[in-house]
Order: structure tokens, then C-alpha cells, then sequence
């Protein structure tokens, strides 16, 4: 029986080249010197730590265009508020991965409603689609290409 894997992911090492790049191009710009402005990665977690709010927006635009020269969906970002104490300001950037159990739900929804036939499952973050035919399945791929989830998808595991 054909079936395919939905899946939300991303490259982590070219997420860390990224991230690089970032904190190399912050150190050489004449507007970040004595700032002390640097980003601090770790697992999928991106901390960025400046001065002042103006300066965490200007390196979140840094980090954006790094990220998708780099080929990485900026909808995985998942910017969490900025926190300002005396004179340090610190704003994290989660890089998510997988699909969350509401967002699945969603998705399993989505695809009932278009009644084709086709089973899905969730298995832990991704989500399984089978059907008798490929050609329910390639439908189901473009329905969710056009189906707006706030989230990268990806196709994977694609088996007849």
C-alpha cells in the first residue's frame, strides 16, 4: 500500500553556519562596536544578547537573511519576546522541528474533510499517510501545500 511521511524539519548544522555568519557579520559592523552583541546557540534554541531592543531587531534581521540564504524556512522560527534588564537585552529564538499533536490533529482534519481515501496516523512528531492509490496521495501532498499551517512541511518516505 503507498504511503508517504509528512514531516516539519530542518538542517541543524546549516542552521549553526547561519547563526555564525550572524554573529560574524554583527562583530564587523561599524553600528554593533562596543556592544558586546553576540548570539549563542544551543540544540534549537538561538539566544541573541544586546544592549537595546533596536539592536535585537536589527541582529533578528541579520539572523533571517542568513537562515534563508541558507536555505531554512523562516516559518520555523518561533520568536519568543524580548526581555530588557539595566542595560542588557536578551530575546530567544526557537527553532522548531516536528509536527506538535494540535497541529496534526489539524492537518488529519483537513485531509477527512477533502474525503479522500486515503488513512493518516500520527506517529510521535510526523504524520503517515497510506492509501490504495498514488494518485490520492499526490493529491493530498498538493491539498497540503495550499493549506496554511505556520509550518515548513516536507515530504518524505514517498513508497507504492
Amino acid at each position: 500500500m503507498p504511503s508517504f511521511d509528512v514531516v516539519s524539519d530542518f538542517d541543524s548544522h546549516e542552521a549553526n553556519n547561519a547563526v555564525d555568519q550572524a554573529s560574524r557579520e554583527v562583530n564587523t559592523r561599524f553600528d554593533f562596536k562596543g556592544t558586546k552583541s553576540r548570539f549563542e546557540i544551543e540544540e534549537a534554541v538561538i539566544t541573541m544578547i544586546s544592549q537595546s531592543d533596536f539592536q535585537l531587531k536589527q541582529m533578528l534581521d541579520i539572523l533571517r537573511q542568513k537562515l534563508s540564504k541558507r536555505g531554512i524556512n523562516l516559518a520555523c522560527l518561533e520568536e519568543q519576546d524580548a526581555e530588557l534588564s539595566n542595560n542588557e537585552a536578551r530575546q530567544k529564538i526557537i527553532l522548531r522541528r516536528g509536527i506538535d499533536a494540535d497541529r496534526a490533529r489539524k492537518l488529519v482534519k483537513q485531509i477527512k474533510i477533502e474525503k479522500l481515501k486515503v488513512q493518516t496516523a500520527i506517529q510521535g512528531d510526523k504524520l503517515r499517510v497510506s492509501g490504495k492509490k498514488r494518485d490520492d496521495l499526490q493529491k493530498v501532498i498538493a491539498m497540503l501545500k495550499d493549506f496554511d499551517v505556520d509550518l515548513p512541511l516536507q515530504y518524505e518516505n514517498f513508497r507504492d
